[in-house]
């Protein structure tokens, strides 16, 4: 499909550093965080990856293949025009062969991002780093694309599909997904939530379609301490907003993606007097490489844990 995409679109794939990656866990949770794109000019899917030791994105993929892919943060690309792109497609996992998928890890991302190889141990070192250098792949066929030619969710997009009315109404031909209800619980706060509004003005925030299908936009955002919740300051043309289970991710990352720092509350999407609301029930600090020597002690908080949970995966795989 994606040969017949506009070249902008097609251009997005190719050169974004970040995608926010979206899936939906078994408690039909939408999940989103921004990793790095690969993409062959028009190849039939766009690929992203993740490491053995932090395979849940993976395992949400295979368990339920409806995923979405959003393009919004074009640092980096050297894409002159602010052109965002929604994908919604069905994912494949491949960790068949974990060995040839670090060398095409390795060409990949280096060929991306040539600063990057800097960064990296030597091969003959990276054994202890296997929960990381071990990649499964998740490759996403296209079925349905939405373009902000302006990158403007405010704005409708362009809809690339068949099944366009579906999307506008809100409604598909296909059976409905059962859809999950609000998680509820207590209110979550945490200190990174004040970064909401202030340092990120804008936020990505999933849900989940009536199709099933994830959908996710970056909106702006403010943050009500009074009643702690994120308020939701403006809603996207064409899009439905559904009440229920809802993610709200922030991130940032350099150029050449030397650092880079995300997190995302885990939350209930609801329709308030005043507009949209997120109820956020629980903060989830990402994979961070943060600015400076601080990288050093993040990656040290991650290593035994990532460490074990690929040891034990290896072991299931005998």
């Amino acid at each position: 499909m994606t040969a017949s995409l506009p070249q902008e679109v097609r251009d997005c794939f190719e050169h974004f550093v970040t995608t926010e990656f979206t899936t939906i866990d078994a408690r039909q949770q939408p999940i989103t965080w921004p990793v790095t794109p690969y993409y062959s000019p028009g190849g039939p899917t766009i690929d992203v990856t993740t490491g053995l030791g932090y395979p849940k994105k993976a395992d949400d993929a295979r368990r339920n293949p409806r995923v979405a892919l959003l393009f919004s943060d074009p640092t980096g690309s050297g894409l002159k025009r602010k052109t965002a792109v929604l994908v919604q497609g069905a994912a494949e996992v491949d960790e068949r062969d974990l060995d040839a998928n670090a060398e095409r890890y390795d060409r990949e991302s280096t060929h991306k991002l040539p600063s990057v190889k800097r960064q990296r141990p030597p091969k003959f070192m990276r054994g202890p780093l296997r929960w990381y250098y071990a990649r499964i792949y998740i490759m996403v066929r296209p079925e349905r694309v939405f373009v902000w030619p302006d990158g403007d969710s405010r704005v409708e997009p362009q809809l690339l599909d068949t099944r366009l009315d579906e999307v506008r109404s809100g409604h598909a031909e296909e059976p409905l997904t059962p859809h999950a209800p609000a998680a509820g619980g207590e209110i979550a706060w945490d200190t990174r939530i004040d970064e909401l509004g202030d340092r990120y003005p804008e936020a990505v925030l999933s849900w989940v379609a009536p199709d099933g299908f994830p959908l996710a936009v970056r909106l702006p955002v403010t943050v009500d301490r009074g009643t702690r919740r994120i308020r939701i300051d403006a809603e996207p043309a064409g899009l439905p907003l559904t009440e229920g289970r809802a993610c709200l991710t922030a991130h940032s990352h350099s150029s050449n993606s030397g650092w880079g720092e995300n997190f995302q509350l885990r939350g209930d999407l609801v329709a308030g007097d005043g507009g949209w609301e997120l109820t956020p029930h629980k903060l989830i600090g990402g994979l961070e490489m943060p600015k400076g020597l601080k990288r050093y002690r993040t990656m040290a908080q991650y290593q035994w844990r990532f460490y074990k949970t690929a040891r034990a995966r290896l072991k299931a795989r005998g």
